[in-house]
């Protein structure tokens, strides 16, 4: 059944001949398999490869491994996706260095639409609740939600995706046979059963720290945009928000306070003029266009429409129903509504989140309807 890939397998797994060549050899050739058969006089007269390049082409050893390649492609239930099928990502194929092959398990549908939500592995409380939060939210949206599942922001991404049954995308930098972190790896299943993890690495490849800038140009490559929420100053989350700026994605930021570590990287990037994150309307009025270009209609009217307010919870709508005469003190919407001031504080964040609720001057809010 994995016949057709063999080649495939094969040129991705080429020592020293990475997804830019690869590129440029499918230019020449048409197809793998005629890069398999080449002969070293044709690729010596391509003036970007190496002689290492091309012994390693030609490389015996190489081209009978495939063969277990496939075995244990086929053994660990992983699916392949190559760069010319339906199914690739639509925005990594235009990258300047997209991954020629991926390896899958799980399933990415071909009109999904994919925000990439990044950060710190040591992360706050309060960056991982924003994560969580953000990522439920975007993915109530119909959004798919990339990252990295690394531990810390990453992993709450894909927590609030999965406790809203939405879809998420997880792109690792090890083979798909690894769970790493291993301690995700009921995450990982739950990931695979609403989305999909994918991998440029082979089965087998171990988390070696080389692979994991390579993973982040798929991250942000297969995304309209990337979201950081909280990143030290040389953070590898910079490292994906500057392939995002490079491959012309938009970059997104949480501010943070201006005396924690974990913010330098994201105030950074808003300095340099990445978009503040205050409210969901921020990222979704941003990415309109997107939506546009495939019919898809505002998402920022799509939020902002009546309809939406029956996903509410109880505390939600109580909060709402309050604010639909006059805006309101946050006082006042606890007496009127009976909740405890502290629900009302969280409820109120989630709502301003939703984009449902903005705060005037003095903790007055309003319907933002």
């Amino acid at each position: 059944m994995l016949d057709k890939y063999k080649y495939w397998v094969w040129l991705g797994s080429v020592p020293g001949v990475g997804a830019v060549k690869s590129k440029k050899l499918l230019e020449y050739f048409i197809d793998p398999y005629n890069i398999f058969t080449a002969k070293e006089m044709e690729l010596a007269s391509l003036s970007f490869l190496t002689k290492t390049d091309i012994a390693n082409l030609l490389n015996k050893d190489y081209k009978e491994e495939v063969n277990k390649h496939i075995e244990n492609i086929i053994d660990n239930n992983i699916k392949i996706i190559t760069i010319e099928d339906e199914d690739y990502p639509k925005y990594l194929k235009n990258i300047y260095d997209p991954p020629i092959i991926l390896y899958m398990k799980g399933s990415i549908q071909k009109d999904d639409k994919y925000l990439a939500v990044v950060g710190s592995r040591r992360a706050t409380s309060y960056g991982l609740n924003m994560a969580e939060v953000i990522s439920r939210e975007l993915s109530k949206c119909g959004i798919t939600i990339v990252s990295g599942m690394a531990r810390g922001i990453d992993t709450y991404a894909h927590k609030g995706v999965l406790s809203a049954r939405g879809r998420t995308v997880a792109v690792l930098g090890c083979g798909l046979d690894i769970v790493y972190p291993y301690e995700n790896k009921k995450l990982m299943q739950g990931i695979i059963e609403n989305g999909a993890c994918i991998s440029e690495y082979l089965p087998g490849t171990k988390p070696l720290a080389g692979n994991f800038p390579a993973r982040n140009r798929i991250i942000s490559g297969m995304s309209m945009g990337v979201i950081v929420i909280e990143a030290g100053e040389k953070s590898g989350s910079l490292i994906t928000a500057n392939f995002a700026l490079e491959q012309g994605r938009e970059v997104f930021a949480l501010p943070g306070n201006v005396n924690s570590i974990n913010s330098t990287g994201t105030n950074k990037l808003i300095k340099e003029g990445a978009k503040m994150v205050t409210s969901l309307d921020d990222i979704l009025e941003e990415i309109d266009a997107y939506f546009n270009e495939s019919n898809y209609g505002s998402f920022t009217k799509k939020l902002k429409d009546d309809k939406l307010l029956k996903g509410l919870d109880e505390d939600e709508i109580k909060i709402v129903e309050c604010l639909k005469l006059e805006p309101a003190h946050i006082d006042d919407i606890a007496v009127k509504t009976g909740l405890n001031i502290k629900v009302v504080n969280a409820v109120i964040v989630m709502l301003e989140l939703k984009g449902i609720v903005q705060q005037l001057t003095g903790k007055i809010y309003k319907l933002n309807l």
